[in-house]
């Protein structure tokens, strides 16, 4: 079995040259993040990539959750001070800034926790109006824009946005065959976005929260292929159990054999460097040996000082896993798990 490689295009990568060179590196899929993708610019995207390569397409939803707004440079909360979070558009400030979709608002309650980014601020919810809510800040921290945002308890959110279902109609249009669910939380979820789709159009779930997690099974179950997004689980998870649940979805996805693959922080040192850390790639080793489909590299690819150079370290990687004869043992035992 070939091991994937899944890449994210960006700001760093969507342009003829690393494109060109992902292509000749034979990637096996180009996600476009429809967090950062507005529905205007998905088929002026998706032709871009076309330009230059026959890689198919992917496009990942903005799915069940909650980000902040556009933020002005260089904003930081502190201890003690009170933030207004608004559903209308501004520029966010140590004031006030938005959070989006504008639903979230309408099951937001007092005493509710917020926390912004992996390592942002931390507020606590006084009180809740319609469109508003006014919060004191718990940890202080930097808050950036459009970064994701975590609230416990969880708000009940539709699986998909308006955004989603206008990006996701404007791919369809011109041919896109993978789309991606994002923090799928139930079969019932992956269903909706299932009734969207014709029929060839491959459904990938991502698990990425507590709820992905506990009801893992009917979404693998319910699912073409799943992908375990282990930035965003970590946002709801305590990050030690992450790789127990890594291991654990793996093994039940090749046991009903659905494809699987994982992203984040694979090669997070190449965000800013050339080369990987050590331990980097011993993750990468561990993950192959646990039974993986496929890779996927996300800020490595979008945002990276060398997108191609990410995507060389990872057949390296592949060669070496390959080298061992591991991977022949591995597909022996996946093909006893799904009979």
């Amino acid at each position: 079995m070939k091991i994937k490689i899944l890449c994210t295009l960006g700001p760093a990568s969507l342009n003829e040259a690393v494109i060109t060179g992902l292509d000749q590196r034979n990637v096996d899929l180009f996600r476009i993040n429809l967090s950062h993708t507005p529905p205007e610019a998905v088929i002026p995207t998706i032709e871009l990539i076309r330009r230059y390569s026959k890689v198919p397409i992917c496009l990942d939803t903005q799915g069940a959750q909650v980000r902040c707004g556009r933020m002005a440079e260089g904003v930081e909360v502190r201890s003690g001070d009170t933030v207004r979070l608004t559903a209308a558009c501004v520029l966010g400030s140590a004031d006030h800034f938005t959070l989006w979709p504008a639903s979230v608002f309408d099951t937001l309650r007092p005493g509710a926790t917020i926390g912004v980014d992996f390592d942002g601020a931390v507020l606590s919810v006084l009180d809740v109006e319609e469109g508003s809510a006014r919060a004191v800040v718990v940890e202080g921290g930097k808050v950036r824009s459009n970064k994701a945002v975590i609230i416990d308890p969880a708000p009940a959110l539709p699986p998909l946005t308006e955004s989603d279902l206008a990006a996701i109609e404007a791919g369809l249009s011109v041919g896109v065959e993978q789309v991606a669910l994002s923090f799928a939380s139930s079969a019932a979820d992956v269903a909706m976005l299932r009734g969207l789709l014709p029929d060839g159009v491959t459904l990938i779930s991502k698990i990425e929260s507590r709820a992905g997690v506990r009801n893992r099974d009917d979404i693998i179950d319910a699912s073409d292929a799943v992908l375990i997004d282990r930035g965003d689980l970590s946002r709801e998870v305590p990050v030690e159990y992450v790789p127990f649940y890594q291991k654990a979805i793996v093994r039940q996805a090749n046991r009903w054999n659905r494809r699987v693959y994982v992203a984040t922080n694979l090669l997070e040192s190449m965000v800013t460097t050339r080369k990987p850390s050590i331990a980097e790639m011993n993750d990468i080793a561990n993950t192959l040996l646990d039974g993986v489909h496929g890779l996927v590299l996300a800020a490595e690819t979008a945002i990276g000082v060398d997108p191609v150079g990410a995507v060389d370290m990872v057949l390296r990687a592949i060669r070496a896993f390959e080298a061992t004869n591991v991977g022949v043992l591995l597909e022996e035992d996946r093909i006893r798990l799904a009979s």
